[in-house]
């Protein structure tokens, strides 16, 4: 089966390819829609997705101008999205001087015959007046996810890869240089410990001939017929949604058992300015 006409490769699908082929092709090829939970207690999980995809917002909300206390007010009677906007307010991780641009999307030609793009959307990409890119990704993972668990990551392949590629479409068509790409994770429930990646030039070729060989795998197997291969972690499986129809279990993981990774993906949240009280300020 081959990809759709309107496919374009993520760092989220490049993951789930890597972390099981078999889940790509049911998600992206066949398109088939969550049969099954993440994890279990599903109220629990759900509400953490929620808080997470809110920070998220309150966050772009203030760096595109929205006054902090305004923004406070909707954190309030949320203890640990409360805590976490506070805690951003008091690191401020993103307070230097530049060009802000808060949850931008870049993409680029992928693969051989550039007919299929990577695409992905940053949390805030900082151009400073010293020529340097900070990227800067927000997680709301209960747990602090180390730091060879990052570097393993597609994420933290494919975010400085495409910066490098296409952001020239933020430098006022100037070239960015490799070496002055940054990346820092910044984590709301550990506010004091971010993880930086520096990149370089030799990264960006090692990097674009992963993320290539990477399209060029899943370009074979989508030309062919027949079920993908299945992640040998049978562990991955419990929080998969697809797992009953893979015969690899019908019960979902535990939500404080899940490994580092954020679920905000798909929620769709908003704020209503209007039911907010006036904020002195």
């Amino acid at each position: 089966m081959p990809l759709p006409s309107d496919f374009h490769f993520s760092q989220g699908s490049l993951q789930d390819f890597v972390d099981c082929p078999r889940r790509f092709q049911l998600r992206y090829l066949e398109r088939i829609a969550w049969p099954a939970v993440q994890a279990e207690p599903i109220l629990e999980n759900e509400r953490h997705i929620q808080q997470g995809a809110l920070f998220h917002l309150l966050v772009q909300q203030q760096l595109v101008g929205v006054p902090a206390a305004r923004l406070t007010a909707m954190a309030q009677g949320d203890a640990d999205l409360a805590a976490w906007w506070q805690a951003y307010l008091a690191a401020a991780p993103a307070a230097l001087p530049g060009q802000h641009f808060p949850e931008v999307t870049l993409s680029a030609p992928l693969g051989a015959s550039g007919e299929r793009r990577l695409v992905a959307k940053y949390d805030l990409v900082l151009l400073t007046p010293e020529g340097r890119a900070v990227i800067f990704d927000w997680k709301t993972a209960r747990h602090r996810a180390p730091r060879r668990w990052l570097a393993e990551r597609l994420q933290t392949r494919v975010y400085p890869y495409l910066l490098l590629q296409a952001g020239f479409d933020l430098s006022a068509g100037q070239p960015l240089a490799a070496d002055r790409i940054e990346m820092i994770y910044w984590f709301a429930g550990f506010p004091d410990r971010p993880e930086r990646f520096i990149y370089d030039a030799g990264q960006a070729v090692e990097d674009g001939g992963a993320l290539h060989g990477l399209v060029e795998q899943i370009a074979r197997l989508a030309g062919g017929e027949g079920v993908w291969p299945l992640t040998p972690d049978e562990t991955q499986c419990r929080f998969c949604v697809y797992r009953s129809l893979c015969d690899r279990g019908t019960v979902a993981g535990r939500s404080e058992e899940a490994d580092y990774r954020d679920y905000e993906a798909g929620i769709a949240v908003e704020l209503d300015f209007e039911q907010i009280a006036e904020v002195e300020y």
